[in-house]
């Protein structure tokens, strides 16, 4: 049974992900596992990257970043939603709420920034290789790394904000098992019609700006690629960018069928599983890609554990 702060307050309901049949407690099992994979994942990349001199380049300092927010995208979704499923209390409170807004969106649209500076990383070895210390030098990463925090930062506070600013009267129900600011301003009595507007305005700039740098970024290689003579730099060239361009078409793919989608082709339970999948089981995969896929991550490994449990050997 839920307790009664689900109903009295001025706290904000969230419906969940899960029931309690045997079904639904064997999913929410795999979605505590793929938590606890994720942080152990992207702990381990962001250590192996910290550690290993030879991952002390722009490229791997990005990745440690994308992990970092990976990291913390799970720990703000998966803590709550378990609790309040193990506790049987759905409750959330407005600030809490408010914070998961906030977080969410300054992660996902910081990490729609930080995968378009990775793209133009990848641009600059393959196509301008003898002027990659220039054009990809300390100072720039950081820009464009803390660019990327800042512009997420920004759009979360607005929309976390402008979100809890309107009053909630009626239902307070949220058919979510997080506070996403569309869930929330559909249950707002008063006209949110301007509001929705400019968060979708928003949204849209925020995925189709950093996908555009994507885009071109990896056209630019596509056509470096085919003009090179040797077969090996071909199939060097596309080994390094293809983890990249999987971690890109997980991530906008399941951002662009929630964010991009008419209003009226929207589904709660569809929608419920799409936003499980980006928040929950792509930073899982992510590490993942990066260290199967690629040779240097994979020989940081290799030293890092011959050296750590030379017993084992």
């Amino acid at each position: 049974m839920e307790n009664a702060s689900d109903t009295t307050g001025i706290n904000f309901i969230l419906l969940g992900l899960f029931d309690y049949t045997q079904t639904h407690l064997f999913l929410f099992a795999m979605v505590l596992m793929a938590f606890l994979t994720s942080l152990m994942g992207n702990t381990f990349m962001i250590m192996l990257i910290q550690v290993d001199p030879q991952l002390h380049t722009p490229m791997y300092f990005l990745l440690s970043q994308l992990s970092l927010m990976d990291m913390m995208l799970v720990l703000t979704i998966v803590p709550k939603m378990a609790a309040n499923y193990l506790m049987h209390n759905r409750s959330i409170s407005p600030a809490g709420c408010g914070a998961q807004i906030f977080l969410f969106l300054t992660l996902g649209g910081g990490e729609c920034f930080l995968l378009a500076a990775m793209a133009y990383d990848r641009y600059v070895a393959i196509c301008h290789p003898l002027r990659y210390p220039i054009l990809m030098n300390q100072k720039l990463c950081l820009h464009m790394t803390a660019g990327s925090w800042l512009l997420g930062g920004v759009d979360g506070l607005m929309q976390a904000g402008a979100t809890l600013s309107f009053p909630y009267c009626h239902s307070r129900e949220v058919n979510h098992f997080f506070c996403e600011a569309p869930s929330l301003v559909h249950l707002a009595c008063a006209d949110t019609v301007i509001f929705e507007f400019f968060m979708y305005v928003c949204c849209v700039l925020m995925l189709l700006i950093p996908l555009s740098l994507i885009l071109a970024s990896y056209s630019l290689i596509l056509a470096a690629v085919l003009h090179m003579q040797s077969t090996a730099a071909r199939k060097k060239a596309f080994a390094t960018c293809s983890s990249h361009l999987a971690v890109v078409g997980l991530f906008y793919g399941t951002l662009m069928f929630i964010y991009m989608r008419p209003k009226s082709s929207h589904s709660g339970a569809h929608d419920k599983v799409v936003s499980a999948f980006y928040t929950i089981f792509t930073p899982v995969l992510n590490p993942l890609i990066y260290s199967v896929r690629n040779k240097d991550v994979k020989g940081a490994l290799r030293k890092w554990l011959v050296k750590h449990f030379r017993w084992s050997q």
